[in-house]
């Protein structure tokens, strides 16, 4: 797509006119300069989180990018996040349309930027990790670089201005991540989750700013609180009258790719 790099090196010098960008293990994307795909697994913080991790790739070949269909509602949002090489994806569905399509890039060596909490972090601390990325990345056969986004606010959250660092971390190897049917594995991509989650407070360990929490004191601070419930009393009654709000459980087919929401949360226990 033509509009891509016209796109792409605009979005580069825009935002580091309006942020402080510093870029730390970008020689981990392996799979970028041995011409194979892989997977950019990623937190998530910001609307514009994509637009970050896409400048600091900035790879040759178009990278995609899953987004929540939402994003796309909005006609300037979702006009740059489709010619930096989005796909929208209907969170709490399984979108196997989608996954197919990007699938289907990785295997062709190009790169695939996933947010594997499938939502952003309101109070900047890890939200728990779905099934998606990994899915994907066994299906493709290709390596999956974590990578975490650090803003240096005291929220840890997304201000303009602030410095910025995006780090890329050494790949989870695609033979670690086979999974030959996610629905008889739960052990394992629960111990994959568990993996990448590591991969990720070591990245802000070795980069946080001065001043800045660990990553085991950030854990450690309590969930940012929603609204009084006495101040909206049918609140409650509404969010049980809307069940498909709620994240269902993981259901695969049988089919070549397979079937997975990569918004949904991952059952607790084991099959």
């Amino acid at each position: 797509m033509v509009l891509y790099w016209i796109v792409l090196p605009i979005a580069w010098v825009v935002w580091h006119l309006l942020w402080r960008i510093e870029v730390t293990g970008r020689e981990y994307l392996i799979g970028d300069k041995a011409g194979r795909g892989y997977v950019v697994a990623a937190n998530h913080i910001s609307d514009i989180d994509p637009v970050f991790i896409a400048i600091s790739v900035f790879s040759w070949k178009r990278m995609c990018i899953i987004a929540k269909e939402e994003l796309f509602k909005n006609p300037v949002i979702g006009w740059a996040l489709g010619c930096l090489g989005a796909v929208p994806i209907a969170r709490g569905k399984a979108d196997t349309d989608a996954l197919k399509k990007v699938t289907d890039q990785v295997e062709k060596g190009h790169g695939l930027l996933i947010f594997a909490e499938g939502t952003r972090s309101k109070d900047g601390r890890i939200g728990k990790i779905k099934s998606g990325a990994f899915v994907v990345a066994s299906a493709a056969g290709v390596d999956m670089i974590p990578c975490r986004i650090i803003y240096n606010t005291k929220s840890g959250r997304m201000r303009l201005f602030c410095r910025v660092r995006v780090c890329f971390g050494p790949a989870i190897p695609a033979a670690d991540l086979h999974i030959d049917d996610p629905r008889r594995s739960i052990g394992k991509i629960r111990v994959l989750k568990r993996r990448l989650n590591d991969c990720w407070d070591q990245l802000y360990n070795e980069n946080r700013f001065p001043g800045s929490p660990t990553a085991e004191e950030l854990s450690a601070r309590p969930a940012a609180k929603a609204a009084p419930a006495a101040a909206k009393p049918e609140t409650s009654a509404k969010a049980a009258a809307r069940p498909e709000e709620q994240d269902p459980p993981l259901e695969l087919p049988k089919v070549e790719l397979p079937k997975v929401e990569l918004n949904s949360a991952e059952p607790e226990k084991g099959a």
